[in-house]
């Protein structure tokens, strides 16, 4: 298991950690999703690394953007 730490802008709610864990846990692969909305850290459990474009086109899809870090 590989465990991937993303930063993600825009999220103000409940309703918006919801929508980012279910983009992102319906990436292929993963297992687990877990948001901290305080810190917008989005940490992602996954078979085997994941191509951050898939995961940016996941929390997109969500409404929010990813932060390069």
């Amino acid at each position: 298991m590989v465990t991937t730490t993303y930063q993600v802008q825009g999220m103000t709610c409940g309703h918006c950690v919801s929508a980012v864990s279910a983009e992102v846990g319906a990436v292929t692969g993963v297992s687990d999703v877990q948001v901290d909305l305080a810190t917008g850290r989005v940490t992602v459990t996954s078979e085997s690394p994941l191509d951050t474009n898939v995961v940016r086109a996941a929390v997109d899809e969500a409404g929010y953007d990813l932060v390069d870090e």
